[in-house]
Formats: C-alpha cells, structure tokens, sequence
C-alpha cells in the first residue's frame, strides 16, 4: 500500500499565497495513477478553507501522525504554504500560526517519520527554510539524522525563501514536470534521487537551492512513465551487442528502402532508439545513417553496456 497526504494552505491571515493550493492539487494528479492509469498512491488531499481556518497545528499534526502510523509500504508527505524560521527552530505554519506558536516544528514532522513503521517515508516541501528538516543541533550545523528508508526533498536551504511563479510554487512546478516523465530513466521510473538531480539541473544557484536528504538501502520508483525503449526493444541489447569489442557493424542495406525486406530495417529502427536515448555512439562519425553508409560500426556507451547487464541477468 503506498499513501499519500497533500496539504496545501493558500488562505494566512497575514501574507496570504496563491499558489499552494494548485501545486497540492497537481501533486495528487500526478501521483495518483502511473502514467499508464494504474493505481499508484492513495491520496488524502487537504487544503485550506478561505471561511475557516481548518488547518491548525493540532489538525496538521494529527494527519501526519496518522500517515506515518498506518501501515504502508511508501508513505508520502507534501506540504506546499509558509515556512518559518526562528531561534526556535523551523515550522511548517498552519493558518492559525501566532507568534511562539509557529506551526507544526519540523523536528516533530522528522521524528514522526523517524519513529514509523513504514518501510519507505518521502518528505516533499515547498515552503521557505524547509531545508532545515532533519538537521540536528546535537551534531553540528546542517548535519542530518534519518533512520533507513527516509528521504527528504525541500524547495530552499534553511535559510532560503521558495518562490511563486505563475500561480505555482517554482519547486513543485519542476517536481509535477519530473513526475510527468521528465526525470524518468530509460525504463520509465521515477524516483527521489533523480527528481532531484531534475530539479538540481533547472534551479539556478543564486536563489533557490533544493536540498536532498536520504538513507536508503534502495531507490523505489515514485511512478512509472513510458519506458523511454520498450522493453522487448531493450533486451535486444544482448543480442546485438554480444561483442562489446567489435561493436555492431553497420553497412548500406542498413538504411535501405523501407520495402526492404531483409529485416535491416527493423534493427536499424532499434539501434536509432539505442542511440537516442545514449547507449550507443556510432563510430567515426556522428550518425548512425552515416556510420552505414560508410561501413563503421557502432559501440555501447557506459550507460549501454550497464543496461545490457541488465537484461543479461534478467533484471529488466
């Protein structure tokens, strides 16, 4: 079972935002269903109430005490609002914050987290000074404690404000992109690690810094897009490939016309896929039509010959 909660707060008395509430909604869109429609996170949303103020501290710490105290294989928190930063410490502020009353500390949130029996816990928040989750005064500044199987992804530093754009959070916005299949690798899996080499890549230095914490003793897919190859392609590599040294020799009757009916066309046509998505180079020349044309042959690059082992040792 993989559960979710998503909580966004638009409505403060003081500062009010207008993004926090959309980038919630387009959270559980996206993590809702893997992109061929399975079910994929079971998802409680929850969002504020411009006539009432129904997410309180207590209200907030319930539900993340809730999510972390059923069982679960995957439990996945998303806090899209204010974030504040005090000499107290740092806050997830709900809508009826007051001074010294901040909201719900993100230690509290941490140790909730900490103390789970959930086998996989992924904090997710778009909010200012999130960065300070799971430091640990005790230990020196900006060191982290996480028991295995936690992993967090925060928007800013500690010290750092997360910015709006367009009428959504900028870190969701990328985050709702790497879902979609933009941090997917070629079997089409997404997981916290490359979200935020995702996000890493897109955030400029000089604002906003994502920050990435984790112990984990292994990286499961947050949803499942397309594979990039498909799969019956992908385990051709063996095939194809049974001789790294030689490479694939390549000739004319390869980009032959498309009535051909020697079967070139079609290995032609997967090695392009290969090619696309960079697990092979052609030699000598910088295509593989003209690798054909001029007899060359083809190689595995790194990232080839790792997925060919793959599929040797019917992992994939």
């Amino acid at each position: 079972m993989r559960r979710a909660l998503l909580v966004g707060i638009n409505h403060y008395k003081k500062n009010p935002l207008k993004g926090c509430i959309p980038d919630a909604k387009r959270m559980q869109e996206v993590i809702a269903k893997h992109e061929n429609g399975d079910p994929n996170f079971d998802c409680k949303l929850i969002t504020s109430n411009p006539d009432k103020y129904n997410i309180t501290v207590a209200s907030l710490k319930s539900k993340i005490h809730d999510l972390f105290n059923h069982e679960a294989e995957v439990a996945l928190f998303y806090f899209s609002g204010h974030g504040a930063a005090t000499d107290l410490g740092s806050y997830l502020v709900t809508q009826d914050a007051e001074k010294f009353d901040e909201g719900v500390s993100l230690s509290e949130v941490i140790t909730m987290a900490n103390n789970s029996n959930v086998s996989e816990v992924i904090i997710i928040l778009d909010c200012c000074h999130s960065g300070d989750i799971g430091n640990f005064v005790a230990l020196g500044e900006r060191k982290a404690l996480l028991r295995e199987g936690v992993s967090l992804l925060t928007a800013s530093r500690d010290t750092q404000y997360a910015m709006e754009r367009g009428g959504f959070g900028v870190f969701t916005t990328i985050i709702y992109e790497a879902l979609k299949g933009g941090a997917a690798d070629i079997l089409g899996k997404v997981n916290v690690a490359r979200m935020y080499n995702y996000i890493d890549i897109m955030l400029d230095s000089w604002r906003q810094r994502p920050i990435f914490k984790s112990h984990v003793s292994k990286m499961i897919p947050l949803r499942n897009c397309e594979p990039k190859i498909p799969l019956p392609i992908l385990r051709k590599l063996k095939d194809y490939f049974n001789d790294d040294k030689a490479g694939f020799q390549l000739s004319k009757e390869y980009i032959a016309s498309a009535d051909s009916k020697n079967g070139l066309i079609e290995v032609m046509s997967d090695l392009r896929k290969y090619h696309a998505n960079g697990l092979l180079i052609p030699l000598e020349t910088s295509s593989l039509d003209e690798a054909a044309e001029k007899g060359k042959a083809c190689i595995l690059t790194p990232l080839g010959v790792y997925y060919k082992d793959l599929v040797q040792k019917n992992r994939i």
